[in-house]
């Protein structure tokens, strides 16, 4: 499980990602603030595996907060969530200890991506700052229940016999296996089941 914190100074923004979330099995929103300082003490409190974080909010900046989060908790991965794209905000971010920074206007789905990206020891710059994932073009980021329903796919069954394999309702496998189809696309695949077959032996 993915533990998250999140901080923004628009509560907007907040439910917005709360909403999209909450549906990943994988993730688990522990927290929110809506300036620096809250960020830090929730943060130091709770040890997420990852935190969201603003660059401009209220009496400490995401710059300031990140810094003090890292040196604290050095495996707690944070990502910058601006609606500034330049290079000194990037690169000041990433001297903070940032393991990847993404726009506002990006979609939920990349903000989904990012965190799953991150948490797994990758960084993840959105492709609005012009930096490139450390990670090959042709890798996806699936979490442990998508890999799961990979494998089970590859093996040929539907998704009401991937649903009674894992104990979960028939339409979370197709909101999964529906999910998986957009990121296969963005590497050139529009198959799911030829993708799983290809990469049956990946997820064991």
């Amino acid at each position: 499980m993915i533990t998250l914190v999140i901080a923004e100074d628009h509560q907007a923004l907040i439910d917005g990602m709360k909403a999209f979330l909450k549906n990943e099995s994988d993730i688990e929103i522990v927290g929110y603030a809506n300036d620096g300082l809250e960020l830090i003490t929730l943060a130091l409190q709770l040890k997420p595996n990852v935190v969201i974080t603003d660059i401009r909010m209220p009496k400490c900046d995401g710059i300031n907060a990140t810094q003090t989060i890292k040196k604290e908790l050095p495996n707690t991965k944070v990502i910058a969530f601006s609606m500034f794209d330049n290079d000194d905000a990037i690169l000041q971010m990433k001297e903070a200890g940032a393991s990847g920074y993404i726009m506002k206007n990006s979609s939920l789905q990349t903000v989904l991506d990012a965190v799953r990206a991150v948490s797994e020891g990758f960084t993840y710059f959105a492709d609005e700052t012009d930096e490139e994932l450390d990670k090959p073009k042709n890798e996806l980021f699936f979490s442990a229940r998508e890999k799961e329903i990979l494998t089970l796919i590859a093996e040929g069954k539907s998704s009401q016999e991937i649903a009674d394999a894992l104990f979960i309702e028939k339409s979370t496998v197709d909101s999964h296996r529906k999910n998986m189809s957009k990121k296969i696309k963005t590497i050139g695949k529009t198959d799911l089941t030829k993708y799983a077959l290809e990469r049956k032996y990946d997820y064991l």
